[in-house]
């Protein structure tokens, strides 16, 4: 009797340059505070730290680091939010993203621009339904669950991820 060990596909773990993380972090969430300043839409449209916990996740593929990276992008977010959000809503919202988008990149392959755009769409979705969830539960205020200008956003987040996560590739080191 021969018994046959299950191989699963080698899915790549990429490796970033030391700071890498950190300063696209840092361009995000300063491109987030002060883009509604000069497009006054951007505030409504773009998610550029969900983005970056959603890119990070799926390729550094560790649930821990995703997780931490989400928690700290959200909390920032919320520091710099000038009073739209209270302190903390994003940063659960976000740690809860970070975990599920590196527990996904583990299992799946993530390097095809569908996917890219379906997944990012998907996890826009799942943080705006964690951020009302928790605002309801904790603040008692209710937050529309679908609307036209969200379901635009997603799109607008979702293209955006695919132009933005090729030029993000470039900053990995070679294997």
């Amino acid at each position: 009797m021969v018994i046959r060990a299950q191989t699963q596909p080698h899915i790549e773990v990429h490796r970033f340059f030391p700071g890498v993380v950190v300063g696209v972090a840092a361009v995000a969430l300063v491109l987030q505070a002060f883009l509604p300043v000069y497009i006054h839409r951007a505030q409504d449209y773009l998610e550029l730290p969900l983005l970056v916990t959603i890119y990070f996740g799926l390729s550094r593929r560790n649930p821990a680091t995703g997780l931490l990276l989400g928690m700290v992008m959200g909390l920032l977010q919320d520091s710099l939010s000038s009073g739209r959000s209270p302190i903390g809503l994003y940063g659960i919202a976000k740690t809860l993203v970070g975990f599920f988008a590196s527990s996904l990149g583990s299992r799946i392959d993530t390097e095809h621009p569908v996917s890219r755009f379906l997944l990012t769409a998907a996890f826009f979705h799942f943080h705006h339904l964690a951020y009302v969830v928790i605002m309801g539960l904790l603040l008692g205020r209710k937050e529309p669950l679908m609307s036209r200008p969200l379901l635009i956003a997603s799109l607008v987040n979702a293209v955006l991820a695919v132009v933005l996560f090729p030029f993000l590739a470039r900053l990995r080191r070679p294997s």
